[in-house]
């Protein structure tokens, strides 16, 4: 046995020269030198290969991996922390977070992953503690024969409390204060990423899963590493911590790593032939997406302005910071067809959520129940859409004070969480900023201002009114859409098909369902939001133009332009949406267009006309049946270009924009 403890010494050795183990050895070794500080115990890190150490030695190797606790005895008696770079990809290494039995009790390296959805602060817990014993004519009232350091899975009583007694005079141990060395640890609930498919809103009959959230330990170095609302894969040892009756399962995390969603590389073969078809023109393509998209709920021709803006939408999610977003408000009759028509549609997404109305949209605190007493911050609908779109259902169904957090949030893309010290057992208040980066949807019935008394007569175009929403807040929210049941020809379509659906549901009502599926639309939703699109100057000086020409005419004499900074950033990522669903990588002027007259249209419903005369339903202004009306809308919208240089040849303050009509 010795000698087996003695050859895994060596191998040890040998691999830590090899990795540069040693060389960090001694910094680690300086940096204790330099301290003022008394050590109970040394705490060093060694960062395993678990490949490279087992090709060294596989007994070794094995060791580490199915031992970690006493393996690391063999790097020498002080306090050694092995973190494996990352474990061989076999199953009998994975912890599922939602499959059962849970195996807690090995105390050996497993994978898992998961989203983080509630956060701890940090807080302080005991690394390790030098104890002596207190009967003074004892040999070990001096010296270093009791050092308690923290193991994964114990709690802070297990390494400090005054029950220990001296095992050769069973006299009572007293804890040497000088000597204790504390550490940073947070608590971070994570779930497994499969819950994201409960949230939507969306239930297949077919699945029924239970998962629980599940508690992880990050000390030291890895307090902070995580960030609420996202993805992690982790490497760490499983524990059960005891707190009075309850028992929770737990992991001691070793390593953390964000999961970075990969799109797929491909759209499917049917999209790949309509874009050959519809080559010769920037709008058709997108044009008949939005014309048959969504067919499992509403008929083809329908809602198509509605659906185009829900697409663009779609593509414009992203996980990064001060991204292009795009928020969608509807205001409508049919809210019934319309909520179906928006579940659906999040469920394109990995992370599209429907936000329950009996929780919190934004992040709140509430008291860690592990027994700390400390705060923990709970994600909510808006963290978990991360990258994707929350869906908050009837805007009219939320108070003032949500509506102002709202309009602030969309405003700002962050959201602040107040933690008052006295009540979580700090000396000091905290405020946590957490970043919110998803696109809003909702909706508002038209109908429900008739139960205020006013006037059916007072919705139409430009003289919409949306008393019931706060001016501010409808300022903010990107693009606000009228969607009134289909006209006469269109309901008629509408009413059948959902008739056929409440009598068979699973039915494929039309050939383009079967062409153009929803894993298809998934595909190639994924594929277009990863496009990296940049303005071309062309683009550029048409979208400059409007905006200036546009805030020139969309004034009032008490608060002057009625046209918000706000708006500049919406043209620029309608017009990269745009881009991004008909698969380009350059704004074009034709993708501009259609972001002004989707703007437009909008305020034109929040303020009236300007002296850009657009149509009621300026980007679908007829119904899309064949070759022929597709070459009737081209020739309408190029058109309308035509319209809108005059307009900003007329209004905006002298800027050249090229008008050669070809």
């Amino acid at each position: 046995m010795h000698r087996e403890i003695q050859k895994n010494r060596e191998t040890a050795l040998v691999y830590l020269d090899r990795s540069g183990g040693l060389q960090k050895f001694m910094h680690d070794c300086k940096k204790y030198n330099d301290s003022k500080q008394s050590y109970a115990v040394y705490r060093f890190i060694i960062s395993i290969n678990p490949s490279d150490i087992a090709e060294l030695d596989a007994t070794l190797g094995n060791y580490i991996l199915h031992n970690p606790i006493q393996a690391a005895q063999i790097f020498q008696s002080i306090s050694i922390l092995l973190k494996p770079t990352h474990l061989p990809p076999l199953p009998s290494y994975v912890l599922s977070l939602s499959a059962f039995p849970f195996n807690y009790t090995s105390q050996r390296f497993y994978m898992s992953e998961g989203i983080a959805i509630a956060m701890g602060t940090v807080t302080k817990y005991t690394q390790g503690a030098r104890f002596l014993c207190t009967e003074e004519t004892c040999p070990f009232s001096e010296g270093f024969r009791y050092i308690r350091v923290h193991l994964p899975g114990a709690t802070e009583s297990a390494t400090v409390r005054n029950d220990f007694v001296c095992s050769l005079c069973s006299s009572p141990l007293q804890e040497d204060m000088k000597f204790r060395v504390l550490g940073d640890k947070q608590i971070v609930e994570i779930i497994d990423a499969k819950v994201l498919n409960a949230l939507k809103g969306y239930s297949n009959a077919k699945s029924h899963f239970r998962i629980q959230a599940f508690t992880v330990f990050l000390r030291d170095e890895l307090a902070n590493k995580m960030k609420i609302g996202d993805h992690y894969k982790i490497i760490g040892i499983p524990a059960c911590v005891q707190n009075g009756l309850q028992a929770t399962a737990c992991i001691e995390v070793n390593s953390v790593q964000l999961c970075k969603p990969n799109g797929p590389s491909f759209v499917s073969d049917n999209f790949k032939h309509l874009l050959s078809l519809t080559s010769s023109s920037c709008w058709r393509f997108t044009a008949i997406l939005a014309n048959v998209f969504a067919s499992e709920v509403v008929p083809p021709g329908t809602y198509n302005t509605l659906k185009l803006a829900i697409l663009l939408s779609l593509v414009q999610t992203c996980e990064k910071e001060n991204a292009d977003y795009l928020d969608l408000l509807i205001v409508t009759n049919d809210t019934l067809v319309i909520d179906r028509l928006l579940n659906y549609s999040i469920c394109l997404l990995p992370r599209g959520i429907r936000h329950p109305p009996s929780s919190e949209i934004f992040p709140s605190v509430s008291k860690d129940k592990h027994g700390t007493g400390s705060a923990s911050i709970q994600a909510c609908s808006a963290v978990l859409a991360k990258g994707g779109i929350c869906y908050i259902g009837d805007l009219s169904s939320y108070k003032k004070d949500k509506l102002e957090l709202l309009q602030s949030v969309l405003e700002s893309r962050m959201t602040t969480v107040f933690i008052p010290g006295k009540k979580y057992g700090e000396e000091t208040d905290q405020q946590v900023t957490i970043s919110v980066q998803t696109n809003f949807w909702s909706f508002v019935d038209a109908d429900s201002s008739s139960k205020k008394h006013i006037q059916k007569d007072n919705f139409l175009i430009g003289q919409m009114d949306v008393s019931l929403i706060p001016p501010n807040l409808l300022d903010v929210f990107g693009l606000l859409i009228y969607s009134e049941f289909p006209s006469c020809q269109l309901s008629s379509p509408l009413v059948h098909h959902i008739l056929k659906k409440a009598i068979n549901p699973e039915a494929m009502l039309y050939k383009v369902s079967q062409q153009f599926r929803m894993q298809d639309y998934k595909e190639f939703i994924l594929f277009a939001k990863n496009l990296h699109v940049e303005l071309s100057s062309e683009a550029e000086n048409l979208i400059q133009g409007y905006y200036l020409a546009s805030r020139r005419v969309r004034r009032d004499s008490s608060h002057g332009s009625t046209l918000s900074a706000s708006a500049l950033k919406i043209l620029i990522s309608l017009s990269k949406a745009h881009t991004k669903l008909s698969l380009r990588k350059k704004v074009l002027e034709e993708d501009v267009l259609i972001a002004i007259l989707l703007l437009e249209s909008s305020l034109t419903l929040k303020h009236g006309k300007s002296a850009l005369c657009i149509a009621p339903n300026p980007v679908f202004p007829f119904d899309l049946t064949d070759e022929n009306s597709l070459q009737q809308r081209d020739s309408y919208l190029m058109e309308c270009h035509h319209q809108l240089l005059k307009f900003i040849g007329a209004y905006g303050p002298g800027i050249h924009l090229n008008t050669n009509e070809e």
